[in-house]
């Protein structure tokens, strides 16, 4: 009767999925029996690692689908509704925005599950035939703001011409796009930080909130700063074949390129495992997962999915080992606990 029960209640579930999907227009008894994640590109590695975890000890299980589409693009696709035709997981490497979740609410889609799965540093690197620059917030912000402190149009042509103590060498940066959460901690943990250097824009921020974001995060548009796609491993090649460029990506990506690329300093911090962990490093940010509940018991193995996440995210496990910094222990343990009780967010503190 036990096994009877279950079967109906996934059946159930099943049907009731297909129902959502034929509301938001996904067709008559539409059903997927495969797992469908997207988002972010630095979670990527990370989640497609999953993937083949969960695959080896699910036998019969197909593959989950995971999708690079940037943090901002996954919300978008994640939001838009309940329902096989719609994601079950957003990657993400920050935290949903407050305007997402609203997103997510009006179509839908209101019990969200968020899992902090890891840490990840925002490096800056360059070849190793670079020449060894060490920025700071302030440099990175004065090289690359389109109107630095709002004092009109960025004339900066070289790294000398931001701080006397750098080479005379164009700027040339190779980053994430603007639909990236790298782009959203580049914004957030260095831009705005060296802007705030700027004891006008503290009180810009006080007095006009969009003046200061755009003052402070919007990025030149004259070829100084490049948008490179949600592949980083096309900015890792691109560093290659440009010495003199810094590249921009999830720390993972210098970790596993160490042979041919060297780390650039923030704040005379260099971006390690250590430093990364323990929050020293300016550019540490927590990676998240965000999963919809109402696909819990309606997709085949996603419980299983998750359990495979919190099974492998420990310091030397294999998450570590394909270049993710372990949550600290009281984060992992608190992340399990969401896991198993499948616990929801609250979206009254996101920003």
């Amino acid at each position: 009767m036990k096994t009877f029960a279950l079967l109906a209640a996934t059946t159930v579930s099943v049907l009731s999925l297909a129902a959502c999907g034929d509301q938001s227009g996904g067709g008559a008894g539409q059903t997927r029996d495969q797992i469908r994640a997207v988002g972010s590109s630095t979670v990527y590695p990370f989640a497609t690692a999953v993937a083949e975890l969960f695959v080896q000890s699910n036998a019969g299980m197909k593959s989950p689908i995971i999708e690079s589409t940037g943090t901002g693009g996954g919300m978008k696709l994640f939001c838009a509704g309940v329902g096989a035709q719609h994601p079950d997981i957003a990657d993400a490497s920050r935290r949903m925005k407050k305007a997402e979740f609203d997103m997510c609410a009006a179509n839908g889609v209101t019990d969200i599950i968020e899992i902090q799965v890891g840490v990840d540093g925002l490096a800056f690197a360059e070849s190793k035939q670079g020449p060894g620059l060490k920025l700071t917030p302030k440099i990175v912000y004065e090289a690359l703001a389109a109107n630095p402190y709002g004092k009109g149009p960025n004339k900066a042509q070289t790294w000398k011409d931001v701080d006397p103590s750098l080479p005379a060498i164009a700027i040339s940066v190779f980053g994430p796009p603007s639909t990236s959460g790298t782009r959203d901690s580049l914004a957030e943990l260095i831009l705005e930080k060296g802007c705030q250097s700027d004891e006008a824009m503290k009180a810009l921020k006080e007095k006009n909130e969009d003046e200061y974001k755009a003052t402070c995060t919007r990025v030149r548009e004259d070829g100084k700063y490049v948008d490179s796609g949600e592949n980083d491993n096309l900015i890792v090649q691109k560093l290659g074949a440009n010495p003199n460029a810094v590249g921009v990506f999830g720390y993972s990506f210098l970790e596993e390129n160490k042979d041919t690329l060297k780390d650039v300093s923030i704040n005379g911090v260099e971006a390690t495992y250590e430093t990364v962990s323990t929050g020293q490093y300016p550019g540490a940010r927590p990676l998240y997962i965000y999963v919809k509940k109402a696909h819990m018991t309606a997709i085949p193995g996603l419980q299983g999915f998750l359990n495979a996440f919190a099974a492998n995210w420990n310091p030397d496990g294999p998450l570590t080992k394909r270049g993710m910094v372990a949550a600290p222990e009281d984060v992992r343990k608190k992340s399990a606990e969401i896991v198993k009780a499948l616990t929801v967010l609250d979206g009254s503190q996101l920003k």
